[in-house]
């Protein structure tokens, strides 16, 4: 606030300083620092009236520098070959979801991504992994990419997301081996350079597009951070189609 208080005077002054009378323009610093004080005493909404100009004009220019990065990032967002997709992967909308199995948000995101693919047949959804939440998200990240190598990575996704506990080694094991795989494999397969590929990815747009947490989408060329409910998500896709 002590920002926006300072820049407010700043631009009030300027702005005063600016319709003054050309004999008025040559107080001294201090008689002009007086003069805005006096200025404020008589109308203290100016001094609102500019902090609310200033906080709009800084969410524009952060808004516009979002949406640029987003369509600097287009081509790695939507058609990485490293990133597995779930839905129709020749679908007319694609939506990039950043997320981690320990994330309690991203769980309760889960069944609204869910019932959107099932409900429109041509959704596009490419996972990003991003685990941020420690060494057990990580294990978990892993075993997930690792089970593309055998063809079960959208069950095992939708398993770890649906899991009530924390994903741990134990139960990440746990439900691989429910799931028929073959664990060794998958500890081999944990190891591969594609995963540590797939996490720089994620780490180089999550830096990108300026993102703090987990979960983060991306609906076409729309940033949209944070648990949103499936209404909305039906309207952002709407929105890209129209």
């Amino acid at each position: 606030m002590q920002k926006y208080l300072m820049a407010g005077a700043a631009a009030l002054a300027m702005s005063l300083s600016a319709t003054m009378p050309a004999a008025a323009q040559t107080l001294d610093e201090a008689e002009l620092r007086a003069l805005v004080l006096d200025t404020i005493r008589e109308n203290p909404e100016i001094i609102r009236e500019a902090i609310e100009l200033l906080q709009r004009r800084e969410a524009e220019a952060q808004a516009e520098a979002v949406a640029f990065a987003v369509q600097a990032q287009q081509g790695a967002l939507q058609n990485d070959p490293n990133a597995p997709v779930i839905g129709n992967p020749d679908g007319d909308i694609t939506i990039v979801e950043f997320f981690d199995y320990n994330c309690s948000y991203c769980r309760r995101v889960f069944p609204a991504v869910q019932e959107l693919v099932a409900s429109d047949s041509n959704i596009r959804v490419v996972m990003r992994e991003w685990p941020i939440l420690g060494e057990e998200s990580v294990f978990a990240a892993r075993a997930s990419l690792a089970s593309r190598k055998q063809g079960k990575y959208e069950e095992f996704h939708n398993a770890l997301m649906a899991n009530q506990g924390r994903a741990s080694e134990a139960n990440v094991l746990s439900i691989a081996d429910d799931l028929g795989m073959d664990l060794d494999q998958l500890r081999a397969d944990m190891n591969s350079p594609e995963i540590d590929a797939h996490f720089a990815a994620s780490q180089q747009l999550t830096q990108s597009l300026g993102l703090q947490g987990t979960p983060a989408f991306v609906f076409g060329d729309q940033l949209v951070p944070g648990a949103i409910e499936l209404d909305q998500m039906r309207q952002l896709v709407e929105q890209q189609r129209g």
